[in-house]
């Protein structure tokens, strides 16, 4: 049994440890609300961790980190998601069109059937109270870190995109954001996930992304990152009915566990993800 008097760095780690139930994830770790990529990461996003969602264009990035993050604060975990694409209602609007299970066009364009409707306005409601923070990138990149850090309960920070986070820096200040981002997650212990594009993987035989394929402008932040996850759609590039929506999400790099993938399956009209070893009901 520890003392009340012994603080020392390994007695507290073994008391968190201690506090944890049998099979529950350590306190300072957000699940990701898709149990298989739980498991694979030890429980989900850790606190202090850089995470990167990398993948071609079109791949699904944006749509599987707005999936994290509604499955985390419907968790009950504080969430804040800048968009450097799209302005807070048409991601809000994406949210809707998940957790309904109603194409989005149909949504945006108001051609709902009344039952559709209904199962979106319920969703809506359901959603009232655990909606992630939802705001814009700042134009300026130099106010990111101000911004994150004014919303010191946010235990996990997505920013959609990278790239699009760093505005017109030059290369050479890129590393310094890089630094930043990391020095967030690890002093306001939180756990942030950013997503980067990779293209140019079309002209080969295996079109899965891979470390090496973070170019000279991203390649810092693989090197910086806790974790790095890539997506992998077949149909992108051999459309068949048969793997429609089959989708690999590959575990690149994990500094505090294994590496491997998990299969998901993607529903292109509604922007929803699911696990497919435990899919939803």
């Amino acid at each position: 049994m520890l003392r009340s008097t012994d603080i020392s760095p390994l007695s507290l780690l073994l008391a968190r440890v201690d506090s944890v139930a049998d099979g529950e994830p350590a306190r300072d770790t957000i699940r990701s609300g898709f149990p298989s990529v739980d498991r694979m990461l030890g429980g989900g996003f850790r606190r202090g961790d850089l995470v990167v969602l990398a993948g071609d264009i079109s791949s699904g990035k944006s749509a599987l980190a707005l999936g994290f993050s509604v499955r985390a604060s419907a968790a009950g975990q504080s969430v804040l998601f800048l968009s450097g694409e799209m302005a807070p209602e048409r991601v809000l609007e994406r949210v809707i069109a998940i957790e309904s299970r109603v194409a989005v066009d149909e949504l945006r364009q108001g051609t709902l059937t009344d039952i559709a409707r209904a199962t979106a306005g319920a969703a809506a409601m359901r959603l009232r109270d655990c909606l992630p923070m939802v705001e814009r990138l700042p134009s300026d990149p130099m106010d990111l870190g101000s911004l994150i850090e004014a919303r010191p309960a946010a235990g996990l920070v997505v920013i959609d995109s990278f790239e699009a986070s760093l505005g017109t820096l030059p290369e050479s200040q890129i590393a310094a954001r890089i630094r930043e981002l990391k020095r967030l997650a690890v002093e306001q212990d939180r756990a942030i996930l950013t997503t980067v594009e990779l293209p140019g993987l079309r002209g080969r035989t295996d079109r899965r992304p891979t470390l090496e394929d973070f170019d000279a402008r991203t390649g810092l932040l693989r090197e910086a990152a806790d974790v790095v996850l890539a997506l992998y759609r077949e149909d992108l590039y051999e459309p068949a009915q048969d793997i429609a929506g089959a989708t690999e999400l590959l575990v690149r790099k994990n500094r505090n566990g294994a590496i491997g993938y998990v299969d998901l399956y993607f529903y292109a009209s509604w922007l929803r993800f699911e696990d497919m070893l435990d899919p939803d009901s």
